[in-house]
């Protein structure tokens, strides 16, 4: 608590998804001097725009949550913009904090950063033995290069940052857009609507044969804090849960959840994106003691329920 207590904190992305949870850990820790920008007021690709941010602000911390985002499908249809969007946000948002003093910067980096054929689970001294997976790998390289960034910039100037790698995150609130959510909110959003028409079955990309490690949202922030908190190295840092599951089981497990009847059609001319995932999560025990807490089940009924509670989300 004493840490946090006068502690200036910049939290970029602070409404989103991620960054509502953050936030809300962070005032429980007792920090009162939090910044959040607002993505329609402040571009941060601009330089100027940061500078403004930071000069109000005058953090102690900057923690970077914001990114373009989305499920496979956007990915393969918007690699340009997330490249550079991404890119461009996070390289300014560094740059400056390194010019105007910030004690400390905390860059989110991507599962996606890793390559596509990786031994799992994925220890992070791997991240760096192959090209990540086609669809989203300019996304994962825009995001990879923050770590890039983050170890030249300790080398060369001192600066204090750090670049943490959380798997997929899942939990109430998250995007349902049928244009660019992941996988857990697609599938919930789909079924739930399939059972509510009375549809004899859903179609679902891919196999079904690609695992996925997945992390609830809170355990997520959790994690964040944490090494905001305790953790000052620029060695990368993989924040997951620490089990694999396989999309055809996600998907049956989705169905028994929100109780949808219909059958299952695999799409096979969909991509299954990378073949596996599942990180190593020695690293952060050992550096700043995270480990997850909510189990898979309990956290899909929770982001189920919310789902149920707020369709037009």
């Amino acid at each position: 608590m004493s840490f946090w207590k006068d502690k200036r904190v910049v939290v970029t992305g602070g409404a989103g998804f991620l960054g509502r949870v953050v936030v809300e850990q962070l005032q429980a820790k007792g920090c009162r001097h939090i910044v959040i920008p607002r993505s329609a007021q402040s571009d941060l690709r601009k330089t100027s725009v940061i500078r403004k941010i930071y000069t109000q602000a005058r953090p102690d911390m900057v923690i970077h949550l914001a990114a373009v985002v989305g499920g496979i499908g956007a990915n393969r249809e918007n690699p340009g913009k997330f490249f550079y969007d991404n890119l461009m946000m996070g390289v300014e948002l560094m740059e400056q904090a390194r010019q105007m003093g910030i004690p400390k910067f905390v860059a989110i980096g991507t599962i996606c950063a890793y390559p596509k054929f990786c031994p799992v689970p994925f220890k992070e001294e791997t991240i760096w033995d192959g090209y990540p997976e086609e669809t989203n790998a300019p996304y994962g390289l825009a995001k990879k290069m923050l770590l890039v960034q983050s170890q030249a910039y300790r080398q060369q100037y001192g600066f204090n940052s750090i670049y943490l790698l959380p798997v997929n995150l899942y939990g109430p609130a998250d995007n349902f857009s049928t244009a660019s959510s992941h996988v857990i909110p697609a599938l919930i959003r789909k079924c739930v609507e399939a059972k509510q028409r009375g549809d004899k079955f859903i179609t679902v990309w891919g196999t079904g044969r690609a695992t996925r490690e997945f992390l609830y949202v809170n355990d997520a922030a959790r994690g964040i804090v944490l090494a905001s908190e305790k953790y000052n190295s620029s060695e990368p840092v993989n924040l997951g849960a620490g089990f694999e599951i396989s999309i055809k089981k996600l998907v049956e497990l989705i169905v028994k959840l929100t109780k949808f009847k219909g059958a299952i059609v695999w799409d096979q001319t969909k991509p299954d994106g990378q073949p596996r995932r599942c990180l190593d999560t020695t690293r952060a025990r050992k550096e700043f003691g995270f480990q997850a807490k909510v189990s898979f089940e309990a956290g899909l009924k929770k982001t189920i329920a919310w789902y149920e509670n707020n369709p037009s989300m």
